[in-house]
């Protein structure tokens, strides 16, 4: 899961410019526009935003708000869209052409709250595609260009809320990702130093209060409350949140469910793993058979069923970015299954499968607790 770091990031440049940059960003006929767009693409409906694209593109054909749009729409209309290749020539095209509009509203100003949003989210969205292909240097690169901008952000916060997220997200992640990946802390020795809570809070602000970001600062602290905080209770309230106003979304409705089974509230996530069922898109089938096993091994005990649920799951390939987890949660339900059937050769087998898989914390500490 992704979506993506950069997916939230792409969204934070979301701001307009009418005849003079920087001067819009409360405007609610603009917001409203561009608000109308993103519910559009978050929820798939690509016929309209096609045609709302192109009409802000001719509006304000000279600023990056068309370009970052239409780069946005096609990373969720052709999710993950680093596989496709026409696509992934598409979004580079678009993202590099907005990157070159915000440089220019950067040249006039230096401290345009725009141009960095704008500059920050093309290099950004740039170093998740490159990371999401396997191109390590090119990620690289690009975030090294993003940082500088993300470092304007900090107190561009006053400015409008949405600085809230990008700033956030840096103060949790700067902190989390070495405590995760100690090798990295020696590299890290320059950076800023940042802070898990407060940056948890700040995210909780643009999920309220954001222009552009809201939906994005509700995925991400979704997302980090079940992987890194053992806190599904809490993550439920931003993810079906989003699951229930997108239902469209492939990506919102399996962070809806996956919240909703990792909180017990079985009953409630039935309905979201159902509807994923009748989704299309190539990253569902594997959520929809390992949240299947786990309703038929937590709700209705039935461990025979859902053997065959994480089973089916296991022969399905996984998506490194969006779907690997799920491998990991059909290895520990397997493993559980093996356990009570006191298998204790095979638990063993599966914990350590789901020990390489998995990233998520309670999953860990489950797999290490095993004593059998």
């Amino acid at each position: 899961m992704s979506i993506l770091k950069n997916t939230l990031l792409i969204l934070s440049g979301l701001v307009l410019s009418l005849t003079a940059p920087a001067q819009v960003l409360t405007d609610p006929t603009v917001q409203q526009t561009v608000q109308k767009i993103l519910d559009n693409i978050y929820n798939l409906d690509f016929a309209e935003s096609d045609v709302q694209i192109r009409q802000i593109q001719s509006r304000f054909p000279q600023h990056p708000i068309g370009p970052i749009l239409r780069a946005t729409e096609l990373e969720l209309q052709y999710l993950p869209v680093h596989e496709n290749q026409a696509a992934s020539a598409q979004f580079i095209q678009a993202v590099e052409q907005g990157l070159a509009l915000a440089k220019k509203m950067l040249d006039k100003d230096e401290s345009d709250p725009e141009g960095v949003f704008f500059a920050l989210t093309a290099h950004s969205y740039l170093a998740s595609f490159y990371n999401n292909k396997n191109e390590s240097l090119k990620a690289v690169g690009e975030s090294k260009k993003a940082y500088n901008y993300l470092r304007d952000g900090f107190v561009l916060m006053n400015k409008t809320p949405d600085f809230y997220f990008t700033t956030g997200l840096y103060n949790y992640y700067i902190e989390r990702y070495p405590m995760d990946h100690s090798i990295v802390k020696p590299f890290l020795v320059f950076f800023e130093r940042g802070d898990m809570a407060k940056g948890l809070k700040q995210m909780d602000v643009a999920a309220q209060k954001a222009v552009f970001l809201r939906p994005v600062a509700n995925y991400y602290l979704a997302h980090i409350l079940v992987k890194h905080e053992m806190s599904p209770g809490r993550a439920v309230v931003y993810a079906k949140s989003l699951a229930d106003k997108y239902p469209n979304n492939p990506l919102f409705g399996m962070l809806g469910a996956e919240s909703l089974l990792l909180a017990g509230r079985y009953n409630e996530a039935r309905p979201y793993v159902q509807r994923l069922k009748h989704m299309s898109n190539k990253l569902v089938p594997v959520a929809v058979h390992t949240f299947s096993g786990m309703l038929a091994e937590y709700a209705d005990k039935n461990d025979t069923a859902a053997a065959e649920s994480y089973e089916t799951a296991l022969r399905l390939p996984f998506n490194e970015p969006y779907t690997k987890e799920y491998h990991a949660f059909a290895y520990a339900g397997l493993a559980r299954i093996a356990a009570r059937a006191n298998d204790t050769n095979r638990a063993r087998i599966f914990y350590k499968k789901a020990l390489a898989a998995g990233q998520y914390k309670a999953l860990i500490r489950e797999a290490k607790a095993y004593k059998g």
